[in-house]
């Protein structure tokens, strides 16, 4: 009899083990699919996603240092002055030559925030030459108001005789310029010139004639007619509009952002730039500061495009700005395919409860995400095993469960919030079993822990390319330097449709452009 049992129970076991090696054979080799609920949850279709067009601002302070205007100024300023005088003086002489020439010293430049100085010492000589005319004794009242009392009693004395009289002088002529740049791209230089000469005299017919009374209006006229023609030049001159056309072409443009091995789409991002603006130019110690500012539309476009950007025939004044600056806002479009592919790889084969605990295990074969309304839906296919069980029985279904996106900008990363299993996984918990729907609520809870997109990648990439097109205003040169530089990308926000999420994103950086030489200089 004890035989018998032997013989019925050793029997059960090779069948059970049989049974049991089968069911994994059959699970190795052809794997279960899910079996499908009585319910999907109805999504909610939504329209395409407008197209992007974010503002972006470009400010750049241009510095013209002080020894470079110093250079300009002594490169295009005469050395030498030189003119006549129509004095009535020259009534008493006859083949009368009174003349002065002025020669230069080195110009010196100074800032200060309400002006800038241009100064230079001058060294200079008036000379009177001719013959006195004989009839300069019936002039003895001109001649007493112009010159002095002596001269009348003197002049019968030198009658007739030549003169050939020459008297040094110094002096200093300062011009302030207190330069505003106006809405036709052109500086109004504002200029105006001061002359100061020394004492000196100039003995003619024995009376002492005061040279700086006789020469400044001369030299005041011979400035006067230099800070003239400078003004026009300047007024003129187009060198700040058309470095403005060279930096504006370079902003119309598109720029790759994806493809490659960032599994993004090939998509480019537009740069339209829309207006321009500047403040008036700043003064200090050590510069002559014009900050330009450009706006522009940027946007996202599915194949490189060449845009329309007529530039400004008015510059917008604006008050006085801070330092420069760049602020990029970069649309990024991520299909949800790409989006599945990180969500899977952050929940493919975990197993819940984490700790092992509990009477079945829940493990995660797969996880995708559909975007509907305001929430996105998180698809999980998972595998149930009861653990009390010998036999370890498990079978397949799909839960779902209903979340908000939020972004969370410090840590770059798109997280699920309010989390809540859709009723239509009810029909998955009958084919899981009572057991194994004990650890759904530990698969919830990781969820709200785990179920987050690194959205850094995509962050990285669209900085690179926004580098790659800064980096094309750097300028290197004896002449001019230009520092443009991203220093840093911001995820402000994030939108949806049924097929893509946008992260829009804010580039952030910072350009300077120094100038060292002017051309002429």
């Amino acid at each position: 009899m004890i035989a018998i049992l032997g013989r019925v129970l050793l029997g059960a076991l090779i069948v059970a083990v049989s049974f049991t090696v089968s069911l994994w054979t059959m699970d190795f080799f052809w794997p279960r699919q899910a079996a499908a609920p009585d319910r999907l949850p109805a999504l909610a279709e939504l329209p395409p996603l407008p197209p992007a067009t974010r503002a972006s601002v470009v400010i750049a302070p241009v510095a013209i240092a002080l020894p470079a205007i110093r250079e300009a100024m002594e490169a295009n300023a005469p050395r030498d002055l030189s003119g006549k005088s129509d004095n009535p003086l020259s009534k008493l002489l006859s083949k009368a030559d009174i003349g002065f020439s002025v020669a230069r010293a080195p110009i010196a430049v100074s800032g200060r925030p309400e002006a800038l100085t241009i100064s230079t010492g001058i060294n200079g000589a008036l000379r009177v030459t001719g013959q006195l005319a004989a009839g300069a004794a019936n002039l003895g009242g001109t001649i007493t108001s112009l010159i002095n009392q002596n001269l009348g009693r003197n002049v019968q004395n030198v009658t007739g005789k030549v003169l050939d009289q020459r008297a040094d002088f110094r002096g200093q002529v300062a011009v302030s310029a207190r330069p505003a740049i106006g809405a036709n791209w052109r500086i109004e230089p504002n200029l105006t010139g001061q002359v100061t000469l020394g004492d000196g005299s100039l003995s003619i017919a024995g009376a002492r004639l005061s040279v700086a009374r006789e020469v400044k209006p001369l030299i005041d006229r011979a400035v006067n007619e230099q800070i003239a023609a400078l003004q026009n030049r300047l007024r003129g001159d187009p060198f700040i509009e058309q470095a403005a056309r060279r930096e504006w072409a370079k902003m119309c443009r598109a720029i790759p952002l994806g493809g490659g091995k960032t599994g993004l789409p090939d998509l480019w991002l537009e740069m339209r730039p829309t207006r321009a603006f500047a403040a008036q130019p700043r003064i200090d110690a050590n510069a002559v500061t014009l900050t330009v500012g450009v706006q522009a539309d940027t946007r996202i476009v599915p194949s490189a495009s060449t845009p329309r950007c007529p530039f400004p025939a008015q510059l917008e004044l604006v008050p006085p700005l801070d330092q420069g600056r760049v602020n990029i806002g970069v649309p990024i479009d991520v299909p949800f395919t790409e989006i599945n592919k990180l969500l899977e790889t952050q929940m493919k084969g975990r197993k819940f409860p984490e700790d092992g605990s509990g009477p079945a295990e829940v493990t995660v074969k797969r996880a995708s995400v559909s975007a509907s309304g305001e929430r996105l839906l998180i698809s999980l296919l998972v595998n149930a095993k009861e653990k009390k069980s010998w036999f370890g029985f498990g079978t397949e279904a799909t839960i779902h469960v209903w979340g908000k996106p939020a972004l969370d900008r410090a840590q770059q990363m798109l997280r699920m919030t309010d989390l809540s299993l859709a009723v239509e996984s009810e029909a998955a918990f009958g084919l899981l079993g009572a057991a194994a729907k004990a650890a759904v609520p530990y698969l919830q809870a990781a969820l709200e822990k785990n179920a987050v997109v690194d959205l850094k990648p995509f962050a990285a990439s669209a900085r690179t390319s926004i580098e790659r097109a800064i980096g094309d205003f750097r300028q290197q040169s004896n002449d001019v330097k230009i520092d443009a530089a991203v220093t840093g990308l911001r995820l402000v926000g994030i939108e949806f449709d049924s097929r893509t999420l946008r992260i829009i994103a804010e580039a952030d950086g910072n350009v300077r452009v120094a100038i060292s030489r002017l051309p002429g200089g």
